[in-house]
């Protein structure tokens, strides 16, 4: 297995860390070294955690990073190789044939062919970053088909050929864990979990992606975020919406509403499963912020 040293200017974990960084992803240590790893091995990256915890923004921030335009295969019940490979495009071929009249058409040329995310990726490998979002969500058979194809990153279309990648494609694919994953496609895979951040970190990502939120706002909201997390609720909230109830918060305070009201009048932005917002009403009171800077 051939190692790169280098990738995209880019010559250690450090450097990948400071530069997602600086793309507004505050990845930690292990994060960073699993996805330098990833890229210096020529090797997919699997990312599980809880939803919410930031896995496809990871991959959007490397995506970014490395300067790729990121190609999502969003994964669900089932899913098939036509959704992810390649499809004929059937109307344009029947409309081929009716007016080529006489003429000998190439029913089979790159014109009728629809690429899908897989086909597309390994057309152009150098410049794409495959992200094969929630694969927990697609049956065993897709997973088995998926294993084939990142083996050796090639495609048979009978019609016409082999479609081969001319480098591996850099592949991320995130898993919520609602089921294991076949081992196989784990040993191909170098592998991170993600966890909720820690409170000081999270408060860091909510000031990052929300300018308007003052730091001691930012720190009262993800210490209620964690002790909603602690609750046994459907839908626990994620970083995303801990950056949306502080920005919300901010909105509704900059407006009149004191800053328990504000965060109260906003806990939708937090919870959005009604059997959560019941649960968690009677006890409010003590999970929301008081005041806040």
């Amino acid at each position: 297995m051939a190692v790169q040293s280098n990738v995209a200017g880019i010559t250690s974990p450090q450097e990948l860390r400071q530069a997602l960084v600086a793309a507004q992803y505050l990845a930690d240590d292990a994060l960073a070294t699993t996805a330098y790893l990833s890229l210096a091995l020529g090797k997919p990256m699997l990312l599980e955690g809880a939803p919410g915890v930031g896995k496809t923004e990871a991959a959007k921030a490397l995506g970014g990073v490395l300067g790729r335009n990121v190609i999502r295969l969003q994964c669900y019940e089932g899913i098939d190789a036509a959704a992810a490979l390649y499809e004929w495009n059937y109307p344009r071929q029947l409309l081929a044939i009716r007016q080529a009249e006489q003429n000998t058409i190439d029913l089979y040329a790159e014109d009728y062919l629809l690429q899908r995310p897989l086909l597309e990726t390994l057309k152009n490998p150098g410049n794409t970053l495959l992200l094969i979002d929630e694969i927990d969500r697609s049956d065993h058979e897709f997973e088995a088909f998926l294993l084939e194809f990142l083996s050796d990153f090639t495609i048979s279309i009978p019609e016409t050929g082999t479609v081969r990648a001319t480098q591996p494609p850099v592949v991320v694919l995130t898993s919520n864990r609602t089921r294991d994953l076949h081992e196989a496609l784990r040993r191909r895979c170098v592998y991170h979990w993600i966890d909720y951040p820690d409170p000081a970190l999270e408060a860091e990502i909510v000031m990052a992606r929300a300018s308007s939120v003052a730091q001691a706002t930012a720190v009262a909201v993800v210490a209620s975020v964690n002790r909603l997390r602690t609750e046994p609720l459907a839908k626990p909230p994620g970083v995303a919406e801990t950056i949306e109830w502080a920005e919300a918060a901010t909105l509704l305070n900059a407006q009149g509403a004191r800053w328990p009201e504000a965060f109260g009048r906003a806990i939708g932005v937090a919870l959005k499963d009604h059997d959560d917002l019941a649960y968690v009403a009677p006890r409010l009171e003590g999970i929301l912020p008081g005041e806040a800077a």
